[in-house]
């Protein structure tokens, strides 16, 4: 059975490359463009991995961070976060908060499947 991988990014470019390369891989995925989206397709899709930018419209990452670890039925879901803010500050709290991983773009192909294969097992 397929693990199922939620990518959620306001930029369409970043959305496609990225459940590209994971379905390349193998993995099942359904995309989101914000973070409204994002907290209604996980318990339509139920994905096993969460990839979620910070910085969205509507409701952030960081919000929908908060939301998923806050609810009983998500908090286990592993939530990679997948960002261009690459300061350290924004790791760490991310880690705090109940991140699995961090990635900053630009990323390359083979990092985000060897860090995403390391999680969704």
């Amino acid at each position: 059975m397929k693990k199922k991988i939620l990518v959620v990014d306001d930029e369409e470019s970043v959305r496609q490359v990225v459940s590209f390369t994971l379905e390349q891989a193998g993995y099942e995925t359904e995309s989101s463009a914000d973070g409204d989206d994002c907290l209604e397709k996980v318990y339509s899709f139920r994905p096993d991995l969460i990839l979620l930018d910070l910085m969205m419209p509507l409701v952030d990452g960081w919000e929908v961070l908060r939301l998923l670890r806050s609810n009983p039925e998500t908090a286990d879901i592993p939530v990679v976060i997948l960002t261009a803010k690459g300061e350290i500050y924004d790791k760490m709290f991310a880690l705090q908060q109940g991140a699995a991983d961090y990635i900053t773009k630009p990323f390359g192909k083979r990092e985000l499947l060897e860090r995403v294969s390391a999680i969704a097992k």
